[in-house]
Formats: C-alpha cells, sequence, structure tokens
C-alpha cells in the first residue's frame, strides 16, 4: 500500500467515524483555546443548541485541562521521545464523544481508577451531591486541583465514564477517557 492510499484510508476512517477533531502532540495554552475554538465553530455550524454547546464546551475544558496538569512522563524516556497527549472529538448518532489519553504513573492509575470506578457506582443524585461536597471541602491536591475533574465531567455530562489503562514501559500507562455527551 502507497502512503497516498494510506493517508486517504485514514482520512476515510475519520469520515466514517465522524470524527471532528482528531490531534495528538503537546498539550499546551494555546493549543486548548485553539481545540475549544474549533470545536465551538464546529458545533455552531451543526447548528447545535446552546444548552448542548454549552455542555460540551464545558465538558471539554475540564478534559483538556486534566490532561494539560495530569500528565505523567514515563521514567528513563528521553526529551526526544517524550509522550505526548491525544484528543478526538467525534459526532455520533446520540450526540458526542470527547475522548482523550495521556501517560500517568502506575500509582496514579491505580488512585485514577478506584476514583472513576466510585464515580461510576455512583447515581446522578449522589454525583452532584458529592460534587458539591468536594467543592465546599476547599482542599486542594498536589498538582492543584481539588479533584473535582472527573466528578464535574461526570455530572455534566449525565453519563457513565468509559476508561481504560494500558501498561506501559517504566512504570507507566496510557489512560484513556471516553465521555459521551447526549444530544437533547
Amino acid at each position: 500500500m502507497t502512503e497516498i492510499q494510506e493517508i486517504f484510508d485514514l482520512y476515510d476512517s475519520m469520515e466514517r467515524k465522524n470524527i471532528m477533531l482528531s490531534f495528538k502532540g503537546d498539550m499546551s495554552t494555546d493549543l486548548l483555546t485553539s481545540i475549544l475554538q474549533l470545536i465551538e465553530n464546529k458545533l455552531d455550524r451543526f447548528g447545535e443548541s446552546p444548552k448542548v454547546k454549552k455542555r460540551m464546551f464545558n465538558i471539554l475544558v475540564e478534559c483538556l485541562q486534566n490532561l494539560h496538569h495530569h500528565i505523567d512522563i514515563p521514567r528513563n524516556i528521553n526529551s526526544e521521545n517524550t509522550p505526548s497527549i491525544i484528543v478526538m472529538v467525534a459526532k455520533n448518532v446520540t450526540g458526542y464523544s470527547i475522548i482523550t489519553g495521556n501517560f500517568i504513573f502506575e500509582d496514579n492509575a491505580d488512585v485514577l481508577k478506584s476514583r472513576l470506578e466510585e464515580i461510576n457506582a455512583m447515581s446522578k443524585d449522589e454525583i452532584k451531591q458529592l460534587y458539591k461536597s468536594v467543592l465546599a471541602d476547599g482542599k486542594m491536591s498536589e498538582k492543584g486541583g481539588g479533584g473535582l475533574g472527573m466528578i464535574d465531567i461526570a455530572r455534566r455530562s449525565g453519563e457513565k465514564l468509559d476508561f481504560g489503562f494500558v501498561p506501559f514501559e517504566n512504570g507507566s500507562s496510557f489512560f484513556s477517557l471516553n465521555v459521551k455527551v447526549k444530544q437533547d
């Protein structure tokens, strides 16, 4: 298969899966701003309701901030091979999917997995109460957040969080998150 055919096949696959955005690289504040603007423009072109646009925007901001603040670089990796993040946004029959991925240390992966399983076991009302409780507590984590990120994503999406961890070298895992956002 030629490189040109591979490029077309990638394009065709992305079209069939309704991928609105696909990015792999280093996270920066400028990138975060550009992604948000791009998705906002696409949602406007799709004629989405203000309610769906706001929900998408808020969830996407939280997902991107999590990527920006919580990527761990595997030990013993030289700087030219520094792992990057992935972000994809796709439209589907029920709404949208926001898909992210980044590397985290296995110790952090265990804690995150437990937290996500705990959130997924809760009802919408329990998530709302947890959100209020954590917000009122005001404690900050070592990475500067209050632990609200995933709770807020689950609360705003109203869906269970689809996630996974793939073991990687040097005590790291690749964490992926797929957040489903329904259209109203």
